[in-house]
Formats: C-alpha cells, structure tokens, sequence
C-alpha cells in the first residue's frame, strides 16, 4: 500500500514491533518475544522458531529462572568469568553471567535478574537466588 507521507507506515512499523513504553530503567527491565500466532517465548528473534511467524510482541520478563549449563571461560579476559545458560520462567532460554564464585554456579540453582545489560558485555546479569547448600568434600 502506498503511504505519500509516510506516516501510517511508521506508525505500522513502530505497533509491530510492541515496544514497550517503560518507566522502569532499562537495566532492570528483560524484554522478550512472544509470538501472537503460537505463543511460544523467544529472546531477541526476527521470526518464531516454531512457527516461523513474525507478528513477535514484547513482553516484561519476571527475571525468575533457572541455570541450565554453566562453564568457566578463561579465554578473551584478564580474568575467569562465568557465562550461563539460564531457562527463565517465561520459557525462553539465554546467555547470561551469573554472579557468585565460579565453582560454585551449578545446572539447576535458582537465579534472579540483577541487572539487563552489564555495561562491559551487553549481556544480564544474574544473581543465586538460593545459596548453594552442597557439602564441599
């Protein structure tokens, strides 16, 4: 369709993108998608997985979820840090760093969103929700 000012297909562009008008700091607001045909949750697609559709809205996640896989990256740093796979509450799976000591960050412990963008990486930024109760032998 043919808009001769252009402002209708901003205006389209703008609505199909479902961005949030947040009064909350971006750093303690996670966003994601969800699909309005399949309503599978997703972090930072184009198009769904599942059904491959493209009317994506944003939503606010709780900042609840759980570590999935953790590891210990000596690479690229002048220190170790710890890069996670965290399944939030929502259903959507991202890369993240959890904070506490890095042995001490297992598959499975409850996290909490401490920050959504960490200044020097761009990545959230989580906190142990529980502190671990294993017995060090």
């Amino acid at each position: 369709m043919y808009h001769p000012s252009g402002s209708a297909a901003r205006q389209a562009a703008g609505s199909v993108t479902g961005l949030l008008d947040s009064t909350a700091p971006e750093s303690e607001t996670l966003v994601f998608q969800r699909c309005a045909w399949c309503r599978t949750a997703m972090y930072h697609r184009l198009i769904c997985p599942v059904c491959r559709g493209s009317d994506l809205r944003t939503e606010r996640s709780a900042g609840l979820g759980t570590v999935r896989h953790a590891t210990v990256v000596h690479r690229n740093t002048p220190a170790a840090r710890n890069v996670s796979l965290i399944e939030m509450a929502e259903g959507f799976v991202l890369r993240g760093r959890v904070v506490g000591p890095l042995i001490g960050i297992h598959g499975g412990d409850r996290v909490r969103l401490s920050t959504a963008k960490d200044p020097v990486r761009g990545e959230p930024v989580f906190q142990l929700v529980d502190e671990p109760y294993r017995a060090w032998t």
